[in-house]
C-alpha cells in the first residue's frame, strides 16, 4: 500500500482530477443506491394491487412514476459515470506523461556507470511496463474505489436498520476476504518479479536486435536471436503456471467463504420475509442491496491483482528514480523551472555556458545564442594563469578491480594542441570520458580552468567542450537538426557555414530535401564518412573553447580528410585541443604528444622530440614508413 500511496504523492499535481473523479464516483453510487429502493417500492405497489389493497389505476400511475424515477437514476448513473470516465482518461494520460517525463529526466542525469550495466531496450521495456501497470491501476481505483466505498458503507447502514445480523455477516466477510487475498501477495509478487525480469531482458534484446538488424542478418543470427527470445518468453510459462495455480487455489477458498456467508445472508432475508418481518418490497430491496455489496467483494481479487501488478511496476520504477545522481547533476535538475520538473516540459536550456575561445574568458560566461536557466548554479570563473585542463595523478577503474589508468599527470595550456597516442585500450578514450565528467577518478583530480572538475557544474563543464567521437552518434531527425544539436537556435546561415567548413555541404545539397533530409536511426542513410562530417560540423557550430577529437577523421577517405582537416585547423586556432589520432598525419602539427602504454604515460614531448626518442611515437613512425599495417593496427594508427 505504501508504494501506491507513494505514486499518489508523486503525482499530487493531479489532485484536482482525482477530486473530480471521486465526486463523480460518489454521485454515481448515490444514484445507483436509489434504484433498489425504487424497485422495492414498486414491488410493494404491485403486490398491493394484486391483493386488492390498492386500486389498479392508482397502482399503475405509481409504478409508472417509479419506472420514470428508475430511468432518471440510471440516466444519471450513465451520464455521471461517463463524465468520471472522461476525467479518468485525462488523469491517466497526465499521469503517464508525468511519470514518463520524470523517468526520462532521471535517466538523462544518471551517471554513465549506471548505463554501463544496463541494456537500452530493457530500460525502455521497464518504462512501458511499469507506467502502464501503474496508470491502469490508478485509473481503475479512482473510477471505482470511491463508488465501492460509498456503496459498501450505505449497504452496511441500511442492512443494520432492517436486520443487524445482516450487518454482522457483512462486517465479517470484508476483512476476512481481504485477509485471504493478501495471503497471496508475497509469493505472487516474487513470481511476478521473476517473470518481469525475463520479459524485460527479452524486450531489451528485441530492441537491440532491431537497432542492429544489419549485423544480425550479415552473421546469419536470425535463428539464434529468435531462439533466445522464445526461450525467455517460454520460461515465463512455468512461472505463470505456478503463479496462477497459487492465485486460483486461494481464489477458490475466498469465494467458497464468500458463498457460505451470503448463504447465511439470503437465508435470513428469506426466512424473515416468510415470517412477516419484511414485505416483498423490503425483501427485494435487501436482496438487491446484498448483491450491490457482493459485487465489490467479488471484484476485490481483481482489484488486488491489479494493485499487485502496480506495486511490482512501481518498485521497478522507483528503483530507477532512487538511483543516486552526480551531485552536480542534482544541482542542474533542481535549477530547472518548476513546470519542467513537475509537468515534464523540458525547455532544452543548458544553464550558463562558457565563452567561446576568447582569452581570459570566465569559465561560464554565456555564449552567443545560448539560453540561461533561471536559478542555475553561479558561473565559475577561471583561475588566472591556471591551465585549461590538468590531470593530477589520476587513477581510474571502470569496475572494482584493476585500474585502467595509473597516475596520469599532465596539463594543457590555453590554445595548446595535445595529441594522445598509444595502443588500443591504452586509456586514450578513458581520459576523454574523465574530462567530460562521465566518470570520476578513483584517485587524483581532473581540473578545468584551475578548478577540480568535481566542483564545476556539469552543464558548465560540458558546454566548454566540443567533441567529435569516433562513432558519429547521430539521431534520426534531419541533417540540420543533427548539425544544430548543440545549438538548436542557430540560424540557417550558421548551420550551412559549419557544414561547409566540415566539407559536408556538397553532399547534403545532393539529397532531395537538402538540410531537411531525414537520415534514419543513427544516421543509417548516410555513409560512414558522411556521418563523420556531420559530427564534425556539429562540433564546429558549437564553437566551444575546448575541442576534443576522438579519432574524428577515422571514417574519411584521404581526400575528405584533408578537406575536413582544413576546417578543423581553423576551428582549433586559438582553442585548447585534445586529439586522439587515427592517422599520424593528423597530429604532425600538434604542440605536444602524450604517449600511453598500459594506462601509464610513457612520454610527453613535441613531435620532433618524440620522433627520435625511440618510444611509441618513434616506433609508429618507423612502422608507418615500413608499411607494416599489421603492427600498426594494434595502435589504431594507419598511414
Amino acid at each position: 500500500m505504501s508504494s501506491l500511496l507513494r505514486i499518489v504523492r508523486f503525482t499530487r499535481a493531479l489532485a484536482p482530477l482525482y477530486t473530480a473523479i471521486i465526486v463523480c464516483s460518489v454521485l454515481t453510487a448515490v444514484a445507483g443506491l436509489a434504484v433498489p429502493f425504487l424497485i422495492g417500492h414498486a414491488t410493494d405497489t404491485v403486490a398491493g394491487a394484486v391483493n386488492g389493497q390498492t386500486a389498479t389505476g392508482t397502482a399503475v400511475r405509481t409504478v409508472l412514476l417509479i419506472a420514470g424515477a428508475v430511468l432518471l437514476a440510471e440516466l444519471a448513473v450513465t451520464v455521471i459515470s461517463n463524465v468520471g470516465g472522461w476525467f479518468g482518461d485525462v488523469m491517466s494520460n497526465r499521469m503517464r506523461t508525468i511519470l514518463s517525463v520524470r523517468y526520462y529526466d532521471k535517466l538523462l542525469h544518471l551517471p554513465q556507470r549506471w548505463f554501463d550495466g544496463e541494456i537500452t531496450g530493457t530500460i525502455v521495456a521497464r518504462l512501458n511496463r511499469s507506467i502502464t501497470e501503474i496508470t491502469n491501476f490508478t485509473k481503475m481505483m479512482s473510477n471505482s474505489f470511491a463508488s465501492m466505498l460509498i456503496t459498501t458503507v450505505a449497504v452496511l447502514a441500511i442492512s443494520a436498520w432492517y436486520a443487524w445480523p445482516l450487518t454482522v455477516l457483512l462486517l465479517i466477510v470484508f476483512p476476512v476476504y481481504v485477509w485471504l487475498t493478501s495471503l497471496t501477495s508475497v509469493k505472487w509478487q516474487r513470481l511476478e518479479g521473476r517473470k518481469n525480469e525475463q520479459i524485460d531482458i527479452a524486450s531489451g534484446r528485441f530492441a537491440e536486435v532491431v537497432g542492429q538488424i544489419r549485423v544480425v542478418k550479415s552473421f546469419v543470427r536470425e535463428r539464434g536471436e529468435l531462439a533466445d527470445f522464445s526461450h525467455r518468453f517460454r520460461s515465463t510459462d512455468a512461472t505463470t503456471r505456478e503463479q496462477s495455480t497459487h492465485w486460483h487455489r486461494m481464489d477458490v477458498i475466498r469465494r467458497a467463504f464468500l458463498n457460505l456467508i451470503f448463504f447465511g445472508i439470503y437465508a435470513i432475508i428469506f426466512v424473515r420475509t416468510v415470517q412477516g418481518a419484511f414485505s416483498l418490497g423490503e425483501m427485494v430491496l435487501l436482496v438487491q442491496l446484498m448483491a450491490m455489496a457482493k459485487a465489490p467483494v467479488e471484484s476485490m481479487s481483481w482489484v488486488i491483482d491489479s494493485a499487485q501488478r502496480a506495486i511490482a511496476g512501481s518498485k521497478d520504477y522507483f528503483r530507477v528514480m532512487e538511483t543516486p545522481v552526480d551531485p552536480r547533476t542534482a544541482a542542474m535538475m533542481a535549477a530547472r523551472p518548476a513546470d519542467a520538473r513537475d509537468a515534464g516540459h523540458a525547455d532544452g536550456t543548458a544553464g550558463e555556458l562558457p565563452a567561446s575561445a576568447g582569452e581570459g574568458a570566465a569559465v561560464a560566461a554565456p555564449t552567443a545564442g545560448t539560453a540561461v536557466v533561471p536559478g542555475a548554479a553561479p558561473a565559475v570563473a577561471a583561475v588566472p594563469g591556471a591551465p585549461v585542463i590538468a590531470f593530477r595523478e589520476v587513477s581510474f577503474a571502470y569496475e572494482d578491480g584493476e585500474d585502467v589508468l595509473h597516475g596520469i599527470d599532465f596539463q594543457v595550456d590555453r590554445g595548446e594542441k595535445i595529441a594522445l597516442v598509444g595502443e588500443s585500450g591504452g586509456g586514450k578514450s578513458t581520459i576523454v570520458n574523465l574530462l567530460l565528467g562521465l566518470y570520476e577518478p578513483r584517485r587524483g583530480a581532473v581540473e578545468v580552468a584551475g578548478h577540480p572538475s568535481a566542483e564545476v557544474p556539469l552543464d558548465q563543464l560540458r558546454a566548454r567542450i566540443g567533441v567529435v567521437f569516433q562513432d558519429a552518434s547521430l539521431f534520426s531527425g534531419t541533417i540540420r537538426e543533427n548539425i544544430a544539436y548543440g545549438r538548436p537556435e542557430a540560424s540557417e546561415e550558421e548551420v550551412v557555414a559549419a557544414a561547409r567548413r566540415a566539407n559536408a555541404d556538397a553532399f547534403i545539397l545532393r539529397f532531395p530535401d537538402g538540410y531537411q533530409q531525414v537520415i534514419g536511426e543513427r544516421g543509417l542513410k548516410l555513409s560512414g564518412g558522411q556521418r563523420q562530417r556531420i559530427a564534425v560540423a556539429r562540433a564546429i557550430l558549437k564553437d566551444a573553447p575546448v575541442l576534443v577529437l576522438d579519432e574524428a577523421t577515422s571514417a574519411l577517405d584521404t581526400k575528405a580528410e584533408i578537406q575536413v582537416q582544413k576546417g578543423l585547423d581553423q576551428l582549433m586556432a586559438g582553442r585548447t585541443s585534445l586529439i586522439i589520432a587515427h592517422r599520424l598525419s593528423t597530429i604532425a602539427e600538434v604542440d605536444r604528444i602524450i604517449t600511453l602504454r598500459d594506462g601509464n604515460i610513457d612520454e610527453i614531448g613535441s613531435p620532433a622530440e618524440l620522433a627520435t626518442s625511440g618510444g611509441i611515437y618513434a616506433q609508429l613512425l618507423a612502422l608507418q614508413s615500413s608499411g607494416d599495417s599489421r603492427k600498426l593496427a594494434k595502435f589504431d594508427i594507419t598511414g
